[in-house]
Parts: structure tokens; C-alpha cells; sequence
């Protein structure tokens, strides 16, 4: 009995529409629905990443421990504005160790730059002086005396003895003249020099490396990645932090490959992100990709957008979701693709007029997920079935099931 049963009931599944119509004598109710006229888009789904149009990274230039962090992720800061700072007592100190042996060997420098021992050189100017005078005296007492003796009135020994006296008064000062130089070795000059430019260089050294300890932003914008913390250890090239412009964002929008034939340049994108639900942001398709590359598991194509961003809203580095609108037509008549059948190779529907299904072939135009265009074979107003094929035939009593 219980095998017959089973039998009974595998037999009403099978015979659908048409046996409960032999058991109720009633027709079947079959899904169905009114065309009418419409807006058609078709778009491509799928996800992105905004990044700033404008946008610079700041490194670290020196080794060592980061001292302090001046900003916080999300903070505008003008071009210049100090982001982080290393720890620059060994420089300081350094600096100060410079400064002072520039003012001791600049000193020392000095003295031998003028002359050597003071005492000496005193001693020799007077030296200098009073034989310039004495010269000055000879010269007019020879003066005379050689006018004398020109008359007769002097013997020329004493303007031969006159001459030799004023001779060896000039040898005199240039003895005294040539002792300067000697108080100062070349050599000993050279050696100051050396040490003071020395010293001037280990300052400037110390003076950089803290200067290269404050970490600037390379330029005006937001913080929209910080990596640097307090007490972090810094090499020279190492992240600091990422600065852009955010008034306008590129979003590189991944396009798997084999809708990247639908995209074309100039299309409409409207792009949203989880974190803000009652937002949306347009743009359009600046660039299509040149590659595809691998994205995870997927083979994609990145298509490049730019949109306005003036409120800051959407953060640099953030994921969003990119709608990209493919095709759009508006007053064409729509049917569902549950609709649409294929018999004996041909594409049609099952229209519904007075209570009886018949099939109408058709003809088609664009498609996405849930409906199609119809360019041919249909009117505005009529009826179509929807659901299993295998539930429908032409010339078979049917009530409509509206939704």
C-alpha cells in the first residue's frame, strides 16, 4: 500500500500543471507578469581602491629612534609641517664638542695670523719706526753735506762716511722686516687653518644630522597613512608616513576579464563605501587598463576613475564598491529573463490571452542580470508566463498569478 502511495505521488510531480487540472478542474495558476516600458541599465559590479590624485611619501633620512610623532592619521598638514621627530641628543652633543674647538682653534688661528708673539712684533715695529727715522735724518744730513762739499767748503769723506751710515740703516730695517715672516711658520698656518675648517666641518655634520631628525611633510594634504611610532627604530628610506591631496581621489577599479570588454573610456561610475552607507560618490572611466593582472584568485583589468571628494569624506586607501554603468536606454520594453524560452531553436515566450498560453517568438535586444530588451514580437500590456518550462505548453488553460 505504501509503495502504491509513493508511486501516486511521484506521478502528481511529474505531471504538474496538468494533473492538478485533471484533480481539481480547475487550470493551473502560472507566475506570470505585464510588460510595460522602461528604464534598461546594464552595469558592471564589482570593487575598487581610492588613492590620492596628488600624493608623496616621507622617509626617514638618518638611522635611529623615533622621538616623538607631531600628527595623527587623517590630519591636514601644510607643505613643511613637521610629522615625526628622531632622537638627536648624540648630534647635539656632537655639535656642542664642534662648536667649541671652532672658538679654539679659530683663536689660535688668529694669533698666527697676526704674526706670531706679540712681544716680538712690538719689538720689531719700534725697531721699524726708529730706524725709518733715523733714515729720514741721514738722508737730509748727506743732503748737506754733499752741497758742501760740492762748494768745497766739506771734505768728501764726510759724505762717504754719510753714505755707508745710510746704508747700513736700511740694511737694519730690512733685517727687522725680514724677522716678521719667520715668527710664522708656513707650515704652522697651513696646520691652524686645517683644524679650524676641521672643526667647522664636524659642526655641520652635527647640524645635519639633526636637521635630517625632523621628519616634513613633502607637501600640503592629509595624513592618510602614518607609520612611524613612538620608540620605533627608523633605517635611512624607511616610511614615515604618506601625504595626498584629497579634494580629488582616483579609485582603481578591478574589472575582472571577461567584462573587460563592456567598459569603455568616459562611462558613468557611481562608487559607495560600507563605512558610509547613505553616500555616493560619481565619476566616470578616465583610463582602461593596458594589462590584466592577478588579483587574488581573479584575473583583472585596473580600470582608472576619478570622482570629487571636497568634504573628505572618503579616506585614501579605503576599499569601495564601483557600479559602472555599461549601457542605458530609456522607453524600451522590458521582460523578465525567466520570461524568455528556447524551442527547437528558437527564442520566444509564452503569452497568456484569455486564460490560454500561446508561444510568441521574439526578438532581442541588450540584457543584464534580471531583464532583457524587447525589440520585436511583444506589446506593452501583454502577458507573459514565467517559471519552469517543463510546467508550460502552448493552448493549455491557465489562470494568471500576478505579483
Amino acid at each position: 500500500m505504501k509503495r502504491v502511495l509513493w508511486l501516486l505521488a511521484a506521478v502528481v510531480l511529474l505531471s504538474g500543471a496538468g494533473v492538478v487540472w485533471f484533480w481539481t478542474g480547475e487550470p493551473p495558476a502560472v507566475p506570470a507578469v505585464r510588460l510595460a516600458e522602461g528604464s534598461f541599465e546594464d552595469q558592471v559590479t564589482t570593487n575598487g581602491k581610492a588613492e590620492p590624485l596628488e600624493w608623496a611619501s616621507a622617509r626617514a633620512e638618518r638611522e635611529g629612534l623615533v622621538a616623538g610623532v607631531a600628527v595623527r592619521q587623517g590630519q591636514s598638514v601644510a607643505k613643511g609641517a613637521v610629522l615625526a621627530v628622531m632622537d638627536t641628543r648624540e648630534a647635539r652633543g656632537e655639535l656642542a664638542s664642534a662648536q667649541a674647538r671652532i672658538e679654539e682653534t679659530e683663536a689660535a688661528l688668529k694669533q698666527l695670523e697676526g704674526g706670531g708673539r706679540q712681544r716680538e712684533i712690538v719689538e720689531i715695529d719700534q725697531g721699524l719706526r726708529q730706524r725709518a727715522l733715523e733714515i729720514a735724518q741721514t738722508e737730509k744730513d748727506l743732503a748737506a753735506v754733499e752741497r758742501l762739499v760740492a762748494r768745497n767748503a766739506a771734505p768728501a769723506v764726510e759724505a762717504t762716511q754719510m753714505r755707508d751710515r745710510l746704508a747700513a740703516l736700511r740694511l737694519q730695517a730690512a733685517a727687522l722686516e725680514a724677522r716678521k715672516p719667520a715668527l710664522v711658520a708656513a707650515a704652522d698656518l697651513a696646520a691652524a687653518r686645517a683644524r679650524v675648517r676641521e672643526a667647522q666641518a664636524a659642526a655641520e655634520s652635527a647640524r645635519r644630522r639633526i636637521e635630517l631628525g625632523t621628519v616634513r611633510a613633502p607637501l600640503s594634504g592629509v595624513v592618510y597613512q602614518l607609520e612611524a611610532r613612538v620608540g620605533a627604530y627608523l633605517s635611512p628610506g624607511a616610511l614615515v608616513a604618506n601625504i595626498g591631496q584629497t579634494g580629488t581621489l582616483k579609485v582603481l577599479v578591478y574589472v575582472d576579464e571577461p567584462e573587460l570588454g563592456r567598459v569603455r573610456q568616459s562611462m558613468p561610475v557611481k562608487i559607495t563605501w560600507d563605512a558610509l552607507d547613505n553616500r555616493s560618490w560619481a565619476g566616470i572611466v578616465e583610463r582602461t587598463p593596458t594589462q590584466v593582472v592577478p588579483l587574488g584568485t581573479r584575473q583583472v583589468g585596473e580600470v582608472e576613475c576619478r570622482i570629487a571628494n571636497e568634504q573628505g569624506d572618503l579616506l585614501p586607501g579605503t576599499n569601495v564598491n564601483v557600479r559602472i554603468l555599461t549601457k542605458k536606454a530609456d522607453s524600451v520594453l522590458l521582460t523578465p529573463k525567466e520570461a524568455i524560452r528556447r524551442k527547437e531553436g528558437i527564442t520566444g515566450v509564452y503569452v497568456i490571452e484569455n486564460g490560454q498560453l500561446g508561444w510568441r517568438p521574439v526578438t532581442l535586444g541588450a540584457g543584464n542580470v534580471t531583464s532583457v530588451v524587447v525589440t520585436s514580437g511583444l506589446r506593452a500590456g501583454e502577458v507573459v508566463a514565467l517559471g519552469p518550462e517543463t510546467n508550460l505548453k502552448a493552448g493549455t488553460k491557465v489562470k494568471i498569478s500576478l505579483p
